[in-house]
């Protein structure tokens, strides 16, 4: 099956950006709009950890 990148959901794109940037806030790394090809790859995995982490809390909190 090919894959796509095509957004099922258009707005869920921007939900996403502002989760990303959210995220980054709170472990602080500056995301800039646009291309952020300058953050190292630590950076990179704490903002990615960070997203994690909280769609992980608010699944378990969810459950309850």
């Amino acid at each position: 099956m090919a894959s796509s990148n095509k957004n099922v959901v258009p707005e869920a794109k921007e939900a996403l950006n502002r989760f990303k940037m959210e995220a980054a806030s709170e472990v602080g790394v500056n995301l800039k709009q646009g291309y952020n090809g300058d953050l190292t790859s630590k950076q990179a995995g704490s903002v990615g950890g960070q997203m994690v982490k909280k769609m992980i809390e608010s699944y378990e909190k969810n459950m309850k």
